[in-house]
C-alpha cells in the first residue's frame, strides 16, 4: 500500500474525460497546477465553459483529446459510459501513445476495471482505477481521497499528478483494487447514514433539543464526519449537498451485485439500498444521501 503527499511536479500533457460535478473542478486543479489540460464532454458546451473558466484545449472525441497526453484522466457516470469514452475507433485508447496511463475515476464495477486493464496492456498502455470519496466539495476543495487498483509503476507516474485535487492518493492493489474499495467505502457510509437518521429522529420524537444532543455526543463514540457535517443539516431538512440519491442507488448496485459473486452477507446494505428507493419513490432522486431521514419524519 503507498500513500503520499502532494510535491510540486513538472508540467505535464495532460487530458480529463468527463466535466459533471466532480470531473470539472478536479480538471480545473490540474490545470491550475500548471499542467496543460486538453478536455473532453459527451456536451460539448460544457467543455467550451471550462476552457472559458480555466484555459486549456476542447476536443471532440476523446481520442482527439488524449493526443499527446502522458496521463489521460477520467470520470464519467458507469460502466457503459466508461466504455463508451475508452473503447472504438474515436476512444481514448484508440489516440494514446504507447505507455501513457489511463487513469479512471468513475466508481464502476471491479469487472470493468480489469476488462479495460487487460485491453490497455495489448496496447502497450496502462489502465487504473481509481473511485473517488469526498463528494463534490471534496473535488472543489482539492481535497479527495482516492483509492486505486493497477499497476506500481503506473501509479507511481500518476499519484504525483493526481494530489493537485486530493488529498491522498492510495496504491490498495491489483487492477479492481480500487472499486472494490470504494464499495467498501459506501457499505460503511450507508450503516452510518441510516443510524444517524434513526438517532435524530429517534430523539426528535422524544422531544429533544438535537442540535444540543449532537454537540454532546459528537465529542464521544458516536462522533463521526456525517455527525458533524451531516447531522445538522439533517435536523434542518436542508438536502442539497451534492451526492445525489441516485447515485448512491447506483454505488450501492455495484456493492452488492459484487456482494452476489463472492459470497459477502449485506442485510444492513440490502436494507438502506430499499430506503433509499422508498426516498427515490418520494421525489428525492437529486436529493443528497442524508435525505434518508424524510421516511422517518
Amino acid at each position: 500500500m503507498s500513500t503520499r503527499t502532494y510535491d510540486p511536479i513538472s508540467p505535464q500533457r495532460v487530458a480529463f474525460l468527463g466535466l459533471g460535478v466532480m470531473g470539472h473542478p478536479m480538471a480545473g486543479h490540474l490545470a491550475r497546477a500548471g499542467h496543460q489540460v486538453t478536455v473532453y464532454n459527451r456536451t460539448r458546451s460544457k467543455a467550451d465553459a471550462w476552457v472559458t473558466e480555466y484555459g486549456g484545449h476542447a476536443a471532440s472525441t476523446p481520442r482527439d483529446a488524449v493526443n499527446g497526453a502522458t496521463l489521460v484522466f477520467s470520470c464519467v457516470g458507469n460502466d457503459e459510459d466508461l466504455r463508451s469514452v475508452v473503447l472504438g475507433e474515436q476512444g481514448a485508447f484508440a489516440g494514446m501513445a504507447p505507455g501513457a496511463v489511463f487513469v479512471d475515476h468513475t466508481t464502476a464495477s471491479a469487472a470493468v476495471a480489469r476488462e479495460l486493464s487487460a485491453v490497455a496492456l495489448t496496447q502497450g498502455l496502462q489502465f487504473i482505477d481509481a473511485p473517488v470519496s469526498g463528494g463534490n466539495l471534496g473535488a472543489v476543495n482539492g481535497a479527495l481521497t482516492v483509492m486505486c487498483g493497477g499497476d506500481p509503476a503506473a501509479f507511481a507516474r500518476a499519484q504525483p499528478v493526481a494530489m493537485a485535487y486530493s488529498k491522498a492518493v492510495t496504491l490498495l492493489g491489483e487492477s479492481g483494487a480500487g472499486q472494490l474499495a470504494k464499495m467498501v467505502n459506501q457499505i460503511a457510509i450507508a450503516g452510518l447514514v441510516q443510524g444517524l437518521a434513526e438517532a435524530i429522529a429517534f430523539g426528535e420524537k422524544a422531544g429533544l433539543d438535537m442540535k444540543a444532543v449532537l454537540g454532546v455526543i459528537g465529542k464521544g463514540a458516536a462522533q463521526s464526519w456525517q455527525m458533524d457535517n451531516r447531522g445538522p443539516t439533517m435536523i434542518e431538512g436542508r438536502f442539497d449537498f451534492g451526492f445525489a440519491v441516485d447515485w448512491m442507488r447506483k454505488d450501492l448496485g455495484l456493492v452488492l451485485a459484487e456482494a452476489q459473486r463472492n459470497g459477502a452477507r449485506l442485510p444492513v446494505t440490502a436494507l438502506v439500498d430499499q430506503f433509499y428507493a422508498d426516498v427515490q419513490a418520494a421525489g428525492g432522486r437529486r436529493w443528497d444521501t442524508s435525505s434518508l431521514i424524510t421516511r422517518l419524519r
